[in-house]
């Protein structure tokens, strides 16, 4: 039986490390599409890729999604059974600082992938746009947001891909292409970057157990998402590409919890007594030793909030985990747990 080709774009990110390997267990032949840079960033998928000359069914490529003509080539040489695209400018609060090359790459290097397919004539292969729960923004009422709520972005991040939301769904009309959208919700792992805000508490955390000091500095600490396990979006990435038809679905867990409840979680799995005092931008939290004695350790900072901010998103997922027949295998729990574990290792390696 002929392998399936699978081509993803951001395959060095924590979705396209994870994404790859679960290909490849599937038995795909799988192609990544890397962005040429002075320094190595494949550290996520380093234990798949050994050799080209060694591996059969794992390989790199430059590219980028802002030249349309590295794309064409590689979509038109790979001619993949089904393309993720997964690359994007993807930190909300850089894309503030930097609208224009965000806009390029999240918006307008979703419609260069498109384009390949619809120029190339590739009737056969399937196209699967990472969209955002960036897309939602006034909860207007909402206890969560489905594929039928309203769209209001609220950062340059949100609006490139709100473009790239319509425009996938554009061609899937217009040319007939098998073309679907994700709208994934905030999905965590120990590979999240370290730029994150789940992951800068799980390092800081890790660190501070095993003797370091210093304070965590953080933003909104009351925004309130939906995190989900990156493991379990993955997957349903790929059963939205084995559905007869193109549709497009809310990936998310169903339950939220604020920033600090997110920290309170991570001290509660490592057994740390914190309290919390102040309002806004005063909130302190103190680390109580045992001696009783008191240690600051998160103060809250204005210059980590964002210019515009979404305070709620909470997904309702009940139409893809029905639809896909999937059931979520990770909870917040064992996502605090991994995350800590995994970073507690890399903390006394000297590794963060």
């Amino acid at each position: 039986m002929k392998k399936k080709i699978a081509l993803i774009s951001g395959v060095t990110g924590q979705d396209g490390s994870y994404l790859a390997e679960f290909l490849l267990k599937k038995k795909y032949i799988v192609h990544g599409i890397k962005r040429k840079s002075s320094s190595f960033n494949t550290e996520r998928i380093d234990h798949l890729y050994i050799d080209p000359h060694v591996s059969k069914n794992f390989f790199l490529h430059y590219g980028d999604l802002v030249d349309s003509n590295s794309l064409f080539n590689l979509v038109s040489k790979i001619k993949p059974d089904e393309i993720y695209n997964l690359g994007a400018q993807s930190h909300v609060g850089h894309s503030f600082e930097i609208p224009e090359y965000t806009s390029e790459v999240t918006g307008i290097g979703t419609l260069r992938l498109l384009e390949a397919i619809r120029f190339l004539n590739l009737k056969k292969t399937k196209f699967y746009q990472a969209s955002t729960s960036e897309l939602f923004g006034e909860r207007n009422g909402q206890n969560s947001f489905n594929e039928k709520s309203a769209f209001v972005p609220k950062s340059p991040y949100g609006v490139s891909k709100l473009y790239s939301y319509w425009i996938t769904k554009l061609y899937r009309e217009a040319y007939g292409i098998y073309a679907c959208n994700g709208i994934l919700f905030n999905h965590e792992s120990p590979r999240r970057g370290e730029t994150f805000v789940t992951r800068k508490i799980t390092m800081f955390l890790a660190k501070k157990i095993i003797g370091h000091k210093g304070i965590l500095y953080l933003g909104n600490i009351y925004a309130r998402r939906d995190w989900g396990h990156a493991k379990d979006y993955v997957e349903m990435q790929w059963r939205m590409l084995q559905n007869k038809k193109p549709k497009d679905y809310v990936i998310a867990t169903g339950k939220s919890y604020t920033v600090k409840e997110f920290v309170n979680l991570c001290c509660k799995y490592l057994k740390l007594k914190i309290i919390w005092t102040g309002k806004g931008v005063n909130t302190k939290a103190y680390l109580i030793k045992n001696n009783g004695k008191k240690e600051l350790l998160i103060k809250v900072d204005k210059k980590y909030y964002r210019p515009a901010d979404i305070e709620y998103l909470r997904g309702n997922p009940k139409k893809a985990l029905k639809e896909l027949k999937f059931k979520l295998k990770y909870g917040i729990n064992d996502l605090v747990k991994e995350m800590m574990d995994e970073d507690i290792i890399k903390a006394k390696k000297n590794l963060i």
